[in-house]
C-alpha cells in the first residue's frame, strides 16, 4: 500500500501495526517534542488509530476499540506527520487546518466505522503498551490488527469525502 496512491473514499483491508493514541498521550508528547526532548515512541512510517481500547478481557488482546472524534485532534497532526506518520485514523470531519495539512505531507486521513467497537476489536491481534501506561486507555498502544477495515477520508491530494 502506497499512501500516495490512495483516493478519497477508497476502501481498503488493512493488516499490520497501528499505534493508538489520542488527546491526553498527544497533549503529552507535544510537551516532550516543544521541550526539544526524544519522543518516546518512534512513528516513523507509522498510523496513528485515534481511539481508546476498553478493559481487556480475560485471554484478549483489547477489549472493544472504536475511533474516536478527530477534530480534537487537528492541533497534534502537524507533530504527528513531523514525526513521520504516514496517516491517522478516527471518525468525522476534520478541519481546513487537517486537510491541508494532509496535502502538505502528503498524508491520509482514514475513517473507520464508528459504532463497531466490539467487532473491530476481532480484528486486532496483538496489543501491547508503548508509552504513558499511568494514563490507562490514553496510553499509547501498539496493537497488531488483521483485515482491519478503512475508507480513504482525506487523500494526499487534500480530496475529502466530506462536503464543504
Amino acid at each position: 500500500m502506497r499512501i500516495e496512491d490512495l483516493k478519497a473514499g477508497q476502501e481498503i483491508r488493512y493488516s499490520g501495526k497501528l499505534i493508538v493514541m489520542r488527546d491526553q498521550a498527544q497533549r503529552r508528547l507535544k510537551e516532550i517534542v516543544d521541550r526539544g526532548e526524544e519522543p518516546p515512541v518512534d512513528l516513523r512510517g507509522q498510523i496513528v488509530f485515534y481511539a481508546g481500547p476498553a478493559k481487556t478481557p480475560s485471554g484478549k488482546p483489547v477489549g472493544a476499540i472504536g475511533p474516536t472524534t478527530s477534530a480534537r485532534m487537528d492541533d497534534y497532526l502537524e507533530m504527528l506527520f513531523k514525526l513521520g506518520a504516514i496517516a491517522t485514523i478516527g471518525k468525522g470531519k476534520r478541519s481546513k487546518k487537517a486537510i491541508e495539512a494532509c496535502k502538505k505531507w502528503k498524508r491520509v486521513y482514514f475513517v473507520t466505522p464508528s459504532g463497531t467497537a466490539a467487532a473491530l476489536s476481532k480484528r486486532v491481534k496483538k496489543s501491547r503498551v508503548l508509552a504513558f501506561e499511568d494514563l490507562g486507555p490514553e496510553a499509547i498502544y501498539e496493537i497488531e490488527v488483521e483485515d482491519f477495515p478503512l475508507i480513504v477520508a482525506i487523500d494526499s491530494n487534500g480530496n475529502t469525502i466530506f462536503k464543504e
